[in-house]
């Protein structure tokens, strides 16, 4: 019989034998099927030589908690401002709203859903763009672009002045509603478009329905405010009252940080570097500034990344978050987990391949608060979670070896004045726009986690 490429009964009796006669594979067989993978591949030597010290460390405050929700870069953007918050107030806690930016989120992006929708109007439901944006309308993901821009127009408040509800702290059920919203909302327009309605005509039908958004909105998560009263007790007992407040106000009085003067620097070796990126309708706001990239090599990144905590600073980062992380004791190693030894074969992937087919992408962003530097070169890294203290680290706080940061870390923000010459030169070039669906795009698609 010719070959056809189809598994054969003398293939499988081959493979019988040749696990049955390894006694290796018996011993890992039975290791692996009586418990856990993580727990039988954790390399003991890795975690033996894992220290938690660090030669800088900024952190002195708890961490925070994103529950079930995919909201991380807004976590990481807010814990980011939160220490020059607390200096300024002289107190020892104090978190922004997230909640608070999430309305935002979700209210804007869903209005430029519908405005790209419109823009596609003509094209076939199956066009790849239409498909790929149909196939997801709304989740709990974004970029650091995207918190600024929400920042920029909407301000920010205290915790206190609007709390979490039970939508934000568990996303799911609300976007499940949202999603079914706007996809009906997009099938509309898209009728009254091949139909002939007038643009005016569209946009009036997506203004109703818009809305339909804004209430559905405040029932989950709450009427954002207009303005607060605040008011505050430092940790000398002193008390402090600045009275009625805006949240762009608040926003010009307590964050200390220049965002506005911060660029997205990324490591993505499929793309040449020192070239500027952008993805296709990759955006919450629209009429906003777009998500932009400046690609460098990832020993730049660090070099970065370690000038700013040397000047006091943490760094908000995007990373592949769940490859070879250990969440409860919050470790990081590129070779955490021994799965060439454990399963007796080479994967074969170097991060170009990874991002290439699927293997990796970023899945979350969260904020470096230290790093542990020998001879001039990063050792390992302390990074702040936002997953909680429980079963997380050290109270919310991981351990990151630098092997990992250069197989697992793709972005970070910085402030211009951190580039060099080239990179400076390279930020001015024109953006290459990506697809929609590329990899660098996937922190934005982050759902409920």
């Amino acid at each position: 019989m010719p070959d056809n490429g189809s598994v054969t009964n003398i293939m499988i009796e081959r493979l019988r034998k040749n696990f049955s006669d390894d006694p290796t594979a018996k011993i890992v067989q039975n290791a692996v099927s009586n418990g856990h993978l993580i727990d039988v591949a954790l390399d003991r030597d890795l975690v033996q030589t894992m220290d938690s010290s660090f030669s800088i460390k900024l952190d002195e405050w708890s961490v925070t908690n994103q529950k079930s929700s995919g909201r991380c870069w807004l976590f990481a953007a807010l814990n980011l401002f939160r220490p020059g918050a607390m200096k300024k107030m002289n107190i020892k806690e104090f978190e922004f709203s997230q909640s608070h930016i999430h309305f935002w989120d979700k209210f804007e992006r869903s209005n430029c859903f519908l405005e790209s929708i419109i823009d596609l109007g003509k094209e076939s439901v199956e066009d790849r763009t239409v498909h790929f944006l149909l196939s997801d309308p709304i989740g709990d993901g974004g970029q650091w672009n995207m918190a600024m821009n929400l920042i920029r127009k909407h301000g920010l408040v205290p915790k206190s002045a609007y709390p979490e509800s039970t939508s934000s702290s568990a996303t799911r059920w609300m976007n499940s509603s949202l999603r079914d919203l706007l996809r009906s909302s997009a099938s509309e327009l898209r009728k009254m478009i091949s139909d002939g309605s007038s643009l005016s005509e569209v946009r009036s039908k997506k203004e109703d329905r818009i809305a339909d958004v804004w209430r559905l909105l405040c029932m989950h998560l709450g009427t954002p405010p207009e303005s607060f009263d605040w008011q505050w007790r430092d940790k000398d007992g002193d008390f402090h009252r600045k009275g009625v407040m805006t949240p762009i106000e608040f926003v010009s009085e307590f964050v200390d940080i220049d965002w506005d003067n911060f660029v997205c620097l990324v490591h993505d070796p499929r793309n040449e570097m020192y070239k500027t990126y952008t993805v296709d309708r990759l955006q919450n706001v629209a009429g906003g500034p777009p998500v932009m990239y400046l690609n460098i090599p990832i020993e730049e990144m660090k070099r970065i990344t370690m000038e700013m905590l040397e000047q006091g600073t943490p760094v908000w980062m995007g990373c592949d978050v769940g490859k070879q992380m250990h969440r409860k004791r919050g470790l990081w190693d590129a070779r955490l987990y021994d799965l060439q030894s454990l399963y007796g074969f080479e994967f074969g992937m170097d991060k170009k391949n990874r991002l290439e087919y699927g293997q990796t992408v970023m899945t979350h962003a969260m904020l470096f608060t230290g790093v542990d530097i020998v001879d001039g070169s990063p050792r390992r890294w302390r990074v702040e979670n936002s997953w909680g203290a429980k079963d997380s680290g050290e109270k919310g706080f991981y351990t990151m070896n630098d092997s990992w940061f250069d197989d697992y870390m793709f972005e970070i923000a910085a402030p211009r004045d951190l580039l060099n010459q080239k990179m400076a030169s390279g930020l001015e070039s024109e953006p290459v726009i990506l697809p929609a669906w590329d990899p660098m795009g996937s922190l934005a698609r982050a759902n409920e986690s």
